[in-house]
């Protein structure tokens, strides 16, 4: 998710989940070749397995970026023809592609003789006036023609006309049907659905419609609910990581960035979610929240403490370090 995923956050969660695949914001072809690599490309070790989400529409430099990214480590690479941000509508990628499936047939295939990693596509059902019926189909066949290794389906329309791209996440309506029967058509593709999944029971009934759930928001707002994954849906039967520890793993973390220039917020700002619940929760986000450039991890362990000293006060029966939706 732009401005969201970067490396920091996804550190952050590869500490609560060992096996799902993590993402990375999309970057565009141009900014792979000419940009900072470091800085756009960078990540741990840790964060593997890694798909880094590509955006653009010439097929030579989009083959050219997934190379670059082939070369630097990415266990996939997954082409971006669903976001609707204003972004993308003045750079002819994202969701607007949707309106040119032969194109995007023509990325895939360039992409796919660059790489030996897998390449896959993520999309929505159709934009503005499209039929989600042909322009889905169209879009899938096109791409798997192709070759694509897999196709990931964003359950709404992108209104690119009326619409703001906050708004394109929540006003068109959710068609999980429209994915199923996609499924269905494509036995043996995989199809992953993405939109609207807010709980591990939520993505467990679509995974019986579909091949996997990609969580979005809910992983983001509601962090916690990462370390019910493995054991739920990986048959990992290792305990889930105690938030303690994964608060000290941050603190680990976050000192080598400060010693590197970073500042703390660049951290916990992806952290503040990790909480939920009556007692700590809210002491936790505020400690957190708006810290001063010179904050060190002090102030990260501090929040913690918080938060454990509020579970103790609370009322028996109480939780204070797990959110509401966790398996």
């Amino acid at each position: 998710m732009m401005d969201w995923t970067d490396r920091h956050c996804r550190f952050f969660h590869r500490r609560l989940t060992r096996h799902a695949l993590l993402y990375t914001e999309m970057v565009v072809a141009d900014a792979v070749i000419h940009g900072d690599r470091e800085r756009l490309l960078g990540f741990s070790p840790e964060e593997h397995p890694l798909a880094l989400q590509l955006g653009g529409s010439d097929p030579a430099k989009l083959a050219r970026a997934a190379a670059i990214a082939e070369d630097l480590g990415y266990d996939e690479i997954n082409l971006n023809v669903g976001c609707p941000s204003d972004r993308v509508k003045s750079g002819t990628f994202g969701a607007c592609l949707m309106l040119t499936p032969a194109l995007v047939g023509d990325c895939v295939a360039a992409m796919k003789a660059a790489v030996r990693v897998p390449v896959t596509v993520k999309c929505r059902l159709g934009v503005d006036d499209q039929d989600t019926g042909p322009a889905l189909d169209a879009l899938a066949d096109a791409v798997l023609a192709a070759g694509a290794d897999a196709l990931w389906v964003h359950a709404r329309k992108a209104w690119l006309s009326g619409l703001s791209p906050k708004e394109n996440r929540d006003i068109p309506p959710l068609d999980y049907g429209r994915v199923a029967r996609l499924k269905a058509r494509l036995p043996e593709v995989f199809v992953g659905i993405n939109g609207g999944t807010r709980s591990l029971d939520a993505a467990a009934e679509r995974l019986g419609e579909v091949d996997g759930v990609m969580l979005g928001r809910a992983a983001y707002e509601t962090p916690a609910i990462l370390s019910g994954v493995d054991a739920r849906f990986y048959g990992a039967t290792d305990a889930a990581r105690d938030p303690g520890a994964v608060v000290e793993d941050m603190v680990a973390y976050a000192s080598r960035l400060l010693a590197g220039g970073g500042r703390l917020h660049h951290v916990t700002r992806h952290m503040l979610g990790l909480f939920h619940g009556p007692a700590g929760a809210r002491r936790w986000r505020q400690m957190l929240s708006a810290l001063p450039p010179e904050a060190n991890t002090d102030r990260l362990r501090a929040a913690f403490a918080a938060v454990a000293e509020a579970g103790r006060e609370a009322p028996q029966g109480v939780s204070t370090s797990r959110s509401p939706v966790m398996a």
